[in-house]
């Protein structure tokens, strides 16, 4: 190879190769393990019960989350040699955002149990690595706060579409006013799914007053929580059983409500903004009725994350919707359901290759990703690697999760002889034979 095709071969694999390599010619390791077992197994270490059972556990007996590694297996990558590729190319524009790779970080709620400020740390690792970062709206940090860590940054804006009309305005005039580049409507969450290792520690977030940040700042629902608070004070209240646990629960509502600890404290208000959000934060009765609306309240890009079925993504292209996120929430919402890859696949076949597919769920890893795009994907989103990454190494640790998924994404394109990601396809992979 001559001195200058040498040199078009770095990317960003050998760029983290090297960093990694000539970091441990010094004695120094990586701040978080580079596979995914062990990135795991670290993370449940570093992490509280509470946490763990939220972020890594999944709905009933977690058959969803095996079905979407299972689909993964499934599928082989089939290398071509001689290809003479030196340079990729791995940018791409989805939703008319720029992407420097074809990744996205996926809306996670309820951060903060792996990491204070989480949501801010997210976002800071996001812009370091220009990785588009999708704001959660059950975050523990106000969008406005984690728009300003990311400057110029690409961000996206998770809605849980409320059971309050107003409060889904006011969420989506904020998004615009933080520069969001898109609204991703998550649907699949109209109410929360059966989470035995939730239940078996009587552990919600939101009832502690965690994860509801994008709430407590939203002027509408402040409204709401006064009213409500102004109506509980014309009624007979019943006297509220005193327990060591709920002393606990409302110092955490305390702590996580904004404002001084003392003030909050004394006012009812926190407790209030903690029941006000288990009331209204989704709508069950969410249709493809109010999703029409959507065009009228916002100019923002429109999004519809959770999508499964080919008929479900069908309607989302006639509805006119700038992409779809096939997800089945990470398998956290429905036992048994059908693989994301698999899902992927159908919708694919059903709508053809021009409208905008995102895969989430079940990526773990760079070849993940290529398997992805092979198969119909033009982006996917990552979500629980991410969060191990901040519970054992914080913002770094979120960075460096980030930069060896790409990594090995960009050398599993180098060694197979994809040139960009729109030379991605089928032709990549085959049916595992010894799957």
């Amino acid at each position: 190879m001559t001195e200058t095709a040498a040199s078009a071969a770095v990317g960003p694999g050998r760029d983290r190769q090297g960093v990694v390599y000539r970091d441990g010619a010094l004695g120094r390791r990586p701040a978080v393990p580079t596979a995914f077992g062990d990135l795991e197994r670290a993370a449940q270490r570093a992490s509280s019960k509470r946490a763990w059972a939220y972020v890594a556990g999944g709905a009933g007996e977690g058959r969803t989350m095996c079905n979407n590694r299972r689909a993964f297996d499934r599928w082989a990558i089939v290398p071509r040699m001689a290809h003479g590729v030196t340079e990729r190319d791995l940018s791409s524009t989805v939703v008319n955002t720029s992407l420097s790779s074809p990744l996205l970080l996926a809306p996670v709620g309820a951060g903060a149990l792996m990491a204070p400020d989480s949501d801010l740390a997210i976002a800071s690792a996001a812009a370091a690595t220009g990785t588009p970062y999708i704001f959660s709206n059950q975050g523990c940090n106000p969008m406005e706060d984690c728009a300003a860590a990311m400057g110029s940054a690409s961000r996206w804006f998770q809605l849980y579409w409320s059971s309050d009309e107003e409060l889904v305005d006011s969420l989506l005039h904020r998004a615009e006013a933080i520069g969001s580049e898109a609204v991703v409507v998550t649907l699949d969450t109209t109410m929360l799914g059966w989470r035995p290792q939730d239940l078996n520690l009587g552990s919600l977030p939101f009832a502690r007053g965690e994860g509801i940040a994008q709430y407590t700042s939203d002027p509408r629902f402040r409204d709401i929580v006064r009213q409500r608070i102004d109506a509980a004070r014309e009624m007979v209240a019943e006297r509220p059983d005193i327990t060591l646990g709920a002393i606990r629960t409302l110092m955490a509502m305390t702590r996580n409500h904004p404002g001084s600890f003392l003030d909050n404290l004394r006012s009812p208000v926190p407790r209030a903004a903690a029941e006000t959000f288990l009331d209204i934060y989704s709508n069950p009765g969410l249709s493809w009725e109010h999703l029409a609306t959507l065009r009228d309240r916002t100019r923002l890009p429109i999004v519809l994350k959770g999508i499964l079925h080919p008929d479900d993504a069908r309607r989302a292209v006639d509805l006119g919707v700038d992409a779809v996120v096939v997800s089945n929430h990470g398998g956290r919402q429905l036992d048994g359901s059908i693989a994301s890859l698999d899902a992927l696949l159908e919708i694919r076949a059903a709508i053809g290759r021009e409208p905008t597919l995102l895969l989430d769920s079940g990526i773990r890893s760079g070849t993940d990703l290529f398997v992805a795009l092979a198969l119909g994907a033009d982006a996917v989103l990552l979500g629980r690697p991410y969060m191990y990454g901040l519970a054992v190494a914080g913002q770094r640790g979120v960075e460096e999760v980030i930069r060896n998924v790409i990594a090995e994404f960009d050398l599993t394109m180098a060694l197979t002889g994809a040139r960009s990601i729109a030379d991605i396809d089928e032709r990549f992979v085959r049916p595992n034979p010894s799957f």
